[in-house]
């Protein structure tokens, strides 16, 4: 039985946001239970376990309909934890792997099968380092016959030298949490205004999850709200939205979900960018069923 502390909130509240019909979570994970899925070895994380049922019953209480599975690093290459998952949800739970830059065809086929969509690499100081910028562009060109994406979570601080090899990527780049920015700078900082001119290209897309992260405050976490506004305006078509459950390595006691989802009318503040956000661009970009 694996003892370790959870990483999420034991009992989160119902949001007074009501979900619109077909709202998907394009970001969260599974941890474990790792007497069936072990951690990885060379994972800096040991949380405890946050097995697929606790997701679907959090799902269940805020109206989420549609999900999307992020491997996360405690589990390495192995994505059988995820897989588990989507399984359980077939149709309506999809999910990106992780996997070495030089996986085979055969392997990526074989992922697809189960439901994953696409490749996470992450260039974050507590996780495996992520691939150099020429292996992932030649990985990009070989996804594109999958109809797979590469999805890219870094520190904010990295996103000045890595928009140039992103905005060439032969396939579409999901950039996870607001990219990382810390909002107690302001929105006048270089990270933030790389990461909007990378999202002058048409093939980024941007997850604007991650408001308690980017959030030097406690709860509404109201100073990191106008970047994901601005996102979410500037570029409707090319936003989405996730919890982030079950909130690994977050700073302080876990967040209430249901705090986070009565955040989206403030980040999208209108009826038309919250179905935009919520159903209609992961209904298209990672085509579900409909």
């Amino acid at each position: 039985m694996n003892t370790a502390p959870i990483t999420y909130h034991s009992s989160p509240r119902k949001p007074t946001f009501a979900l619109p019909k077909g709202a998907c979570d394009t970001h969260c994970h599974v941890f474990g239970p790792a007497s069936r899925f072990p951690y990885a070895a060379e994972s800096k994380l040991h949380p405890g376990d946050a097995p697929k049922e606790k997701l679907f019953a959090l799902h269940e209480m805020i109206g989420i309909e549609r999900c999307v599975v992020v491997q996360s690093g405690v589990h390495g290459f192995d994505n059988s934890a995820a897989a588990d998952a989507i399984a359980a949800r077939t149709g309506t739970y999809l999910g990106i792997a992780l996997l070495p830059v030089d996986v085979s065809d055969d392997e990526i086929k074989r992922h697809h099968a189960m439901g994953f969509r696409g490749i996470r690499f992450n260039y974050m100081a507590h996780l495996t380092g992520g691939a150099s910028m020429d292996a992932l562009l030649r990985l990009a060109d070989r996804l594109g016959r999958f109809d797979w994406h590469l999805q890219i979570h870094m520190d904010n601080e990295l996103i000045v030298e890595k928009a140039p090899g992103l905005a060439k990527a032969s396939v579409p780049v999901v950039i996870d949490h607001i990219g990382r920015v810390d909002a107690s700078l302001g929105m006048d900082q270089d990270p933030y205004d790389a990461l909007l001119g990378l999202m002058e290209n048409d093939h980024i897309l941007v997850k604007v999850s991650g408001c308690e992260r980017a959030s030097r405050q406690d709860p509404p976490y109201a100073d990191a709200v106008p970047f994901a506004r601005k996102l979410v305006e500037n570029f409707p078509e090319r936003v989405l939205w996730g919890t982030d459950w079950p909130h690994p390595n977050f700073r302080a006691d876990p967040p209430d979900d249901g705090d986070l989802v009565d955040l989206i009318p403030e980040i999208a503040p209108s009826a038309t960018l919250q179905q935009a956000l919520l159903v209609d661009n992961p209904l298209r970009f990672y085509k579900f069923e409909a």
